[in-house]
């Protein structure tokens, strides 16, 4: 397991306070009440870790095959159905959405090899990642990618928790299965955009891996 750089500043910046309030406690108020110290020791060292699993990168078999659609997040999958998208494609589109809880992995992964056609920044709110209207009114991210005469959209949308969005991509790029695209800051959701008649292999509620679950044939 690794770190991913996106948490390099916010888990030194919980590590320097971390010392620095139980270090002022132990100076200052352990004389008095020794016994509530080591309920802040304990608070903090679970807040510091969790911190640090937020951001973990675990070693995992990712699963490579161009006839495949690959998860690009871990969670659970709370959307298989039809729908209009109006931003991109101007059509119905067959969405598959995956909920990101905060004890998930929050590395987001291609899920399938090809060029970048699109990649989009939307401002938006900040409902419960599972809201339906969480997909086109929160903030959020959206990036189209091409494989062959296949095109699907990649959308990163952020929860009530989550507060930062990143992509690394750009229009014309090319990019590899299950290469990371990017990173959501706590609770989150992530949608795919596919063409309707797409063979879905999940389920409602199934628990899936950002790159290793087959998420449906491309």
């Amino acid at each position: 397991m690794t770190i991913h750089r996106e948490g390099y500043k916010t888990i030194a910046i919980a590590t320097l306070l971390f010392g620095f309030i139980n270090i002022t406690y132990f100076y200052f108020f352990s004389a008095s009440l020794p016994e509530f110290g080591w309920v802040i020791f304990f608070l903090t060292l679970f807040l510091l870790l969790f911190l640090i699993s937020f951001f973990r990168i675990p070693n995992r078999k990712h699963t490579i095959d161009d006839k495949l659609i690959i998860a690009p997040a871990d969670g659970k999958v709370v959307v298989i159905e039809e729908m209009f998208d109006k931003e991109y494609f101007k059509a119905k589109r067959l969405q598959v959405s995956i909920f990101m809880s905060p004890a998930n992995v929050h590395v987001n992964r291609n899920p399938i090899s090809g060029e970048v056609l699109y990649s989009q920044y939307h401002k938006g709110k900040y409902l419960v990642a599972w809201n339906p209207k969480s997909s086109t009114e929160n903030e959020r991210h959206s990036v189209v990618l091409k494989k062959n005469d296949k095109e699907i959209l990649v959308k990163q949308i952020a929860g009530a928790l989550a507060k930062r969005i990143v992509n690394y991509l750009q229009p014309g790029q090319k990019v590899e299965q299950t290469n990371e695209f990017g990173f959501i800051k706590f609770g989150s959701r992530v949608d795919l955009l596919l063409p309707v008649g797409t063979k879905i292999k999940v389920e409602l509620n199934q628990s899936v891996q950002g790159g290793v679950t087959v998420i449906a044939d491309l």
